[in-house]
């Protein structure tokens, strides 16, 4: 959760965990393991929380994020000291765990041998304590690490009870004071006990588990509400989970002050824009504008073949779309998105933290000021799975909550070099046959995101009896939790045999097939 907007009083009730944002890339699947925990957590990053902070917020318990700085560096992030006052249960995760070290007397250095990144393993000592229980079942525990520093002794009233190779303090506590630290990364999957970690910190600081998706729901609701008054609201709607969702939810908050406005970019799947159409003109009897700019993007698109400069012109029509049906709204001052976590960790630095830009392409890092719009954005601090759960309890149709993620560039992005209607045809249909199997063979629900590609070059083939000239294309489908990292989907043998024949026999214009299998890093789940 983040300071995006203040919470009105009358809702904001629950037991409340701080998380302190030093600028690692995965400070949100902390949030993530708390609210799977229904513990109500807020990310705030470190140059926010002051004294004053602390004191109005009023945590039951605190952890301090990863990071990319080095605690020996000059004006490297600092919680303030009152937080170590508090008399609450703390928890520092890798440089949390350094940043602690140091503030409490200890010493942390650089080098020697001993950074770690990836996969570490760490063995027990002889006193176990409440916040390893269930762990070292086993002789050992599976970690993730990444660090470069190393705590070389560790801060008084502390004492070790987990270590790895090449840290000696993986595991440090302070029992009297509930002061625990970590040097590694227990939120990430490559943790695989890590859960149960935080599990047992939130039992150790006393939370009851009082914050669910319906908590959320009503939660996101008042701040809607209370951010955007009586004014009007005009969304971007593109028909997937996470647009769809947030339509459903705004609209649940301030009915018809609402419009959707459904931009047909040319760039959609095969009869996508129909469904959404339907879906929220006749299903939901949304006020919703039908924006046909096919003709607008593709002619802006026309002859562009650097993937850079191609999102760059799609996300600026958005915006020059989005202006001139504000203005048909009469009087619109808010513009509301789907944005994730996802989309923002890999665009700008979430909640102003420290961590580094990885993406430039999503259109969520602030629009440009010329479009005179404040944005709503009631999903940007949940995963996708999230987004799912919260759409379930607003009682979207299951047909619209499982659908794979699409872009926002929709098919620009999957037809890498230049852009043409023939070949936007072309994907459309491979595409769907390739949904159209996925689904056949109940693997639908089973992968995270798959899709065709066209790729930029033709290739010689035999058709019968016959030479063809032809588009080769790729197939993807990879499967994720949290959309952050991916891995490709393994189908067997004969699905992508079966599946390829069908491509090349009903789909004109393409006689090869191939499937990607990179993952994500390195990869990305996107194409181009």
């Amino acid at each position: 959760m983040t300071d995006h907007a203040p919470l009105p009083a009358e809702t904001f009730d629950h037991e409340k965990l701080l998380i302190i944002d030093f600028g690692s890339q995965v400070t949100q699947l902390i949030a993530r393991r708390l609210r799977e925990l229904n513990v109500y957590c807020e990310i705030h990053p470190f140059q926010n929380v002051t004294e004053e902070f602390l004191e109005e917020f009023a945590p039951k318990a605190v952890i301090f994020s990863g990071g990319p700085a080095s605690v020996m560096t000059e004006g490297s992030p600092r919680p303030p000291q009152k937080v170590f006052d508090l008399g609450i249960p703390i928890l520092g995760i890798c440089y949390g765990q350094q940043v602690m070290m140091h503030m409490l007397g200890g010493t942390v250095e650089r080098g020697h041998g001993t950074a770690e990144f990836g996969r570490a393993y760490v063995t027990p000592r002889d006193e176990r304590i409440d916040l390893l229980n269930g762990w070292f079942l086993e002789e050992r525990e599976q970690v993730w690490m990444s660090h470069g520093d190393h705590v070389s002794a560790i801060a008084p009233g502390f004492e070790v009870y987990g270590t790895s190779p090449n840290a000696p303090f993986a595991v440090t506590a302070d029992l009297d004071r509930n002061f625990f630290a970590v040097q590694f990364h227990p939120e990430v999957h490559h943790t695989p006990n890590g859960a149960t970690l935080y599990e047992n910190f939130v039992k150790l600081a006393g939370f009851s588990g009082d914050w669910t998706m319906g908590a959320y729901r009503e939660q996101a609701i008042a701040t809607i509400r209370e951010q955007v008054g009586d004014a009007k609201v005009i969304c971007g709607l593109s028909g997937g989970v996470d647009s769809s969702v947030a339509a459903v939810l705004i609209h649940e908050a301030i009915g018809d002050q609402l419009t959707c406005v459904f931009v047909d970019h040319g760039l959609l799947r095969q009869g996508e824009a129909e469904e959404v159409v339907k879906m929220f003109r006749d299903n939901y009897n949304m006020p919703l504008i039908h924006a046909d700019e096919q003709e607008l993007f593709l002619g802006e698109l026309d002859g562009q073949s650097d993937p850079e400069t191609k999102r760059k012109i799609i996300g600026k029509l958005f915006i020059d779309v989005f202006q001139k049906h504000a203005g048909e709204v009469g009087g619109a001052k808010f513009l509301a998105q789907g944005t994730l976590y996802p989309d923002v960790i890999e665009s700008v630095s979430f909640s102003g933290g420290p961590s580094v830009t990885i993406k430039s392409h999503h259109n969520v890092g602030g629009l440009p000021e010329k479009m005179g719009l404040k944005l709503v954005e009631p999903l940007r601090e949940l995963f996708k799975d999230e987004v799912r759960a919260l759409g379930q309890e607003l009682g979207l149709p299951l047909s619209f909550i499982g659908r794979h993620p699409f872009p926002g560039p929709g098919l620009a992005i999957r037809c890498p070099g230049e852009i043409t209607r023939p070949k936007l045809e072309i994907l459309r249909k491979a595409d769907a046959v390739y949904i159209d199997q996925i689904r056949k063979h109940g693997l639908y629900d089973e992968i995270w995101q798959a899709f065709v590609a066209i790729l930029p070059v033709k290739t010689v083939g035999v058709m019968g009896d016959g030479r063809t000239y032809d588009y080769a294309c790729a197939l993807r489908a990879v499967t994720s939790v949290d959309g952050m990292t991916a891995d490709y989907y393994p189908f067997s043998h004969e699905f992508l045999g079966e599946t390829a024949t069908r491509i090349i026999n009903e789909v004109e214009g393409i006689n090869r097939v191939t499937y990607d299998i990179t993952s994500k890093p390195p990869g990305t789940i996107e194409w181009e």
